[in-house]
């Protein structure tokens, strides 16, 4: 089998103090990845020394992750679950009662549509280093069910404050003031939750973004089974009044939800970067702040509705757009430099890195792999090189130093056994 397909023709000498090494300069690549100076190590295995010498096979099984770190994915989706399947006998019943069941049956499947956009955007955001399937599953039916049932307990405290607002109508004051509250920190507080139990996976910005679409996709997608429903249950509008609420919530708005909560993830995912439970349940309560916002404004609108949606929501929606591809080409540079920092230590080679780090690199690896039937395997290495560059991040923020040392030599070991899973290398030979 021939080696990996190099965009040069030969890789650099090895020098760690060379052009390859990490410089101060090179250490902050982004403003996504910068680092103290102070907190700065070398990658293991750095100034020339053999890449064998660093983890002994030994050490593969005790370098595991901290006890704190093992089975809380797990353990999360255990009861995120239990806690979705309680919430769906509050939810259930309260949409079947607000729809009938022709209205129930006719608002899911409409709901379909939209949620599949959202959930497509989050698949696209989320390409770069996927995170695991069973903690957006976890996001989603916190979405769907939990915040969903959380926000109907809550929503009669409202209604007895109303009597204390100065607002003249009920609708008004709910739409408001009680969903921007009350429906964004149902919400984010799944966000908090996975920042918290599953901080090993909440590496920063776009995964917090990542984690916030999908939660608000299935709060919009319990949501719009509601309003659909109704529509459709609805004698007297002959179809009309459903094609109108689809149009709205459907097409119109299909992402208004994921960009309220959005801003909320993208404040903790910042926080994510530099971790510390206080500066986590802090980013909570800051990223509620322009969540709700955002929220008011958009139930807000009223007769200028198609005004304020061009000049106001269209305008918002397309810098949303732009700061999701700076968050992409942002966490692109920052895994290029920190697998630069391994190469520099032995090991990748620097042409590896460019396969590994770039979008384009990474499509020519994979066909490689495809033509030789090994592009499972090469999906596996690039996801675990990605994660090591993460783990180094985490590393180099200064928090739990050693307890990541510990996560990045088993990732290491992981490495090159992925690496000769790549090659066929120890495979039986024809």
């Amino acid at each position: 089998m021939p080696p990996y397909p190099r965009h040069a023709p030969s890789d650099p000498p090895h020098d760690p103090a060379g052009p390859w090494g990490p410089r101060e300069g090179q250490a902050n690549p982004s403003w996504m990845g910068h680092v103290d100076a102070r907190n700065y190590v070398p990658a293991p295995g750095h100034q020339g020394r053999p890449v064998r010498g660093v983890l002994p096979p030994q050490m593969a099984e005790s370098a595991g992750a901290h006890p704190r770190y093992r089975g809380g994915a797990a353990a999360l989706t255990v009861a995120g679950g239990v806690l979705a399947f309680l919430s769906l006998f509050l939810v259930v019943p309260f949409l079947l009662s607000s729809t009938g069941t022709a209205g129930f049956v006719g608002g899911f499947a409409a709901s379909l549509i939209p949620l599949s956009v959202v959930l497509l955007a989050v698949a696209i955001i989320d390409r770069w280093e996927p995170e695991p399937k069973r903690l957006l599953l976890f996001a989603f039916t916190w979405g769907a069910a939990v915040a969903v049932a959380a926000t109907l307990l809550v929503q009669p405290l409202f209604v007895l404050t109303f009597q204390f607002s100065d607002q003249p109508d009920l609708q008004t004051y709910m739409a408001t003031v009680q969903a921007p509250i009350v429906e964004e920190s149902a919400k984010s507080l799944g966000l908090l939750v996975l920042l918290l139990v599953a901080r090993k996976h909440f590496d920063g910005p776009v995964d917090g973004v990542v984690f916030a679409f999908t939660i608000a996709g299935g709060f919009a997608f319990t949501e719009n089974i509601l309003y659909f429903g109704r529509a459709i249950a609805d004698p007297s509008g002959a179809g009309g009044e459903f094609a109108q609420v689809f149009f709205l919530r459907g097409v119109m708005s299909p992402f208004a939800h994921a960009i309220f909560t959005g801003t909320t993830g993208l404040i903790m995912g910042f926080a994510a970067r530099r971790w510390h439970a206080g500066a986590s349940v802090a980013a909570f309560f800051v990223g509620l702040l322009p969540a709700m916002f955002l929220h008011n404004r958009w139930n807000s609108m009223g007769r200028g509705f198609l005004l304020e949606y061009i000049v106001v929501q269209v305008p918002i929606f397309c810098l949303a757009v732009g700061g999701i591809v700076l968050l992409r080409v942002a966490e692109k540079r920052l895994t290029r430099q920190r697998l630069l920092e391994y190469s520099a230590a032995g090991w990748f080679t620097p042409a590896e890195v460019e396969l590994l780090a770039t979008a384009g690199g990474r499509r020519t690896v994979l066909g490689w792999a495809a033509g030789y039937g090994r592009k499972q395997q090469m999906k596996d290495f690039l996801k675990a090189a990605t994660h090591l560059a993460n783990i180094r991040q985490r590393i180099l923020s200064g928090r739990d130093v050693e307890l990541h040392q510990a996560e990045e030599r088993r990732q290491l070991q992981r490495i090159l056994a992925l690496r000769a899973a790549v090659s066929g290398a120890g495979q039986r030979q024809p």
